[in-house]
């Protein structure tokens, strides 16, 4: 069992059976009472983060986390269907632990997910991802009341908003943490 001492940025700890990624920690050494160590915690699978203070030299629980490329084929129903990079073995992970990542994920493209005792934890995507227009309304010249934007389908079936002059067949890049417009890409 590792202590205090062995935090660095990144690692998993498990904390009350939840797993808490550290995002930042400082040694704190005050010139009156103990040492402490004052983490910033994630929550591996929801995303909360919380600010703990553990005293030196406290024993914690250290987890290994292996994160890998995978490459996403297929959505079975409830479940997507990835093949691992390196021995081609398939994982069906649950919709749920997709989430949201479902909305920028196309079929061959490289995702990294994170596995915990052989149990998915998260799905990874790249900062942004480039996606085509498979629907859209025509834009109006001249039409400043949406605030120069409109709706527009993208071809995982996911809708974002664009600038006015965007149109059908168009490719754009997405942000992939927030579902924003980036801007168009040029073949």
């Amino acid at each position: 069992m590792a202590s205090t001492a062995d935090i660095k940025n990144g690692a998993v700890l498990s904390i009350d059976g939840n797993l808490w990624s550290v995002i930042e920690f400082q040694h704190v050494k005050p010139g009156k009472g103990g040492a402490f160590v004052r983490t910033k915690l994630k929550n591996v699978v929801s995303g909360k983060t919380i600010d703990k203070t553990f005293n030196a030299g406290t024993k914690l629980d250290f987890e290994n986390v292996d994160r890998r490329e995978y490459t996403y084929l297929y959505n079975d129903g409830d479940s997507f269907v990835f093949m691992d990079q390196s021995d081609y073995d398939q994982i069906q992970v649950p919709a749920a632990v997709v989430g949201d990542a479902a909305n920028f994920m196309l079929e061959n493209q490289s995702i990294t997910i994170a596995m915990h005792d052989g149990n998915p934890l998260y799905v990874e995507l790249p900062a942004s991802v480039i996606l085509e227009i498979t629907y859209t309304e025509p834009g109006l010249q001249g039409d400043r009341s949406t605030g120069g934007t409109k709706g527009a389908t993208v071809e995982t079936g996911y809708e974002i908003q664009v600038p006015l002059f965007v149109e059908t067949g168009t490719k754009v890049k997405v942000d992939t943490r927030t579902g924003d417009y980036l801007g168009r890409v040029n073949d």
